[in-house]
């Protein structure tokens, strides 16, 4: 389960798009104040509050009427990221002029890397602008707040290793298995006579149980490991289980048909057993299908009714 794409951020923006406008605004009017604008600082007090209270935030700093950067409070290298002249950002050209809190859309952060956020808001005496106060933010941990998926997320690293640790199992299993059939194949051809007639099925049990167990190790590797899963989302759960189903239908209707050809050969008495083993296979192929079915349908549904309520 490796961290959210940038796909997954969007994707569930737009699905909190209002809750996390409101969520940032209101942290703005909060430290909105006038001082800090004359004390910096003051400017490191408010962040390191910020800071222990919501750990997306990742930079606070003012600017003055014409942009450029005043004070800065951020943590190593993030200072950096603030340029001295912010008159062509979107915040403030956005938050020039208004009398109320204005909240970017995402965009890339050249600080973080990742997708971020910019709330500012407009510092006013007197009738006219002393400045600004703005504050940058992390999208992907705003989302996984209010998700509540923050403390799950510390046992990433973890879970990761777990997984792993499982994957190389199942590669060494699938590392035995190959060996085997190469045993095996090595075996036919220095016996021969009537051997050649039924090794290679037992080349072929071997190689079908490796393709099998390493589909279900590439499968946990890649699900659990490489790419982000979202467990909010039915459709993550149900791509693992037709991935793992899939590995065992082709093995299943492998095995039958390897009882059949024996059979017809005459070195079987399996002949039933194969034919029910093509029945279950097909009707495991049946209940994936009515699966993944219903299982879109409900997503899609759900979604609907998320969309309607959004409106």
């Amino acid at each position: 389960m490796s961290d959210m794409s940038y796909l997954s951020i969007i994707e569930r923006y737009h699905e909190h798009r209002e809750a996390i406008r409101e969520l940032l605004a209101s942290i703005a009017v909060g430290v909105a104040d006038a001082s800090l604008l004359e004390n910096e600082a003051a400017v490191e007090r408010a962040f390191t509050t910020l800071r222990d209270l919501y750990p997306f935030v990742e930079r606070l700093y003012t600017l003055d009427v014409a942009g450029r950067r005043g004070y800065v409070g951020a943590t190593g290298n993030d200072r950096l990221a603030v340029r001295n002249d912010c008159s062509q950002r979107p915040f403030y050209l956005m938050a020039k002029g208004s009398q109320k809190v204005e909240v970017t859309e995402p965009y890339l952060s050249s600080a973080s890397r990742g997708l971020g956020l910019s709330a500012g808001v407009g510092i006013d005496a007197g009738g006219e602008s002393r400045g600004f106060i703005v504050i940058d933010v992390g999208l992907d941990k705003v989302v996984e707040l209010l998700m509540g998926d923050t403390l799950r997320r510390r046992f990433q690293k973890g879970f990761r290793l777990v997984y792993s640790l499982i994957v190389s199992g199942l590669m060494a299993v699938v590392a035995v298995l190959l060996f085997s059939s190469g045993q095996e194949f090595y075996t036919m051809f220095r016996s021969g006579g009537n051997d050649l007639r039924l090794r290679p099925f037992g080349i072929i049990i071997f190689l079908t149980l490796g393709l099998a167990v390493f589909d279900l190790a590439k499968t946990i590797l890649e699900e659990e490991v490489l790419m982000h899963k979202d467990i909010y989302r039915h459709s993550a759960t149900r791509r693992t289980i037709t991935r793992f189903m899939s590995a065992i239908l082709i093995a299943v209707s492998i095995e039958a048909l390897l009882l059949l050809f024996k059979a017809a050969l005459g070195e079987g008495t399996n002949f039933m057993a194969a034919v029910w083993m093509l029945l279950a296979a097909v009707a495991l192929l049946a209940g994936l299908g009515v699966y993944v079915f219903l299982g879109a349908r409900a997503e899609a549904l759900l979604i609907d009714i998320r969309r309607k309520h959004r409106r």
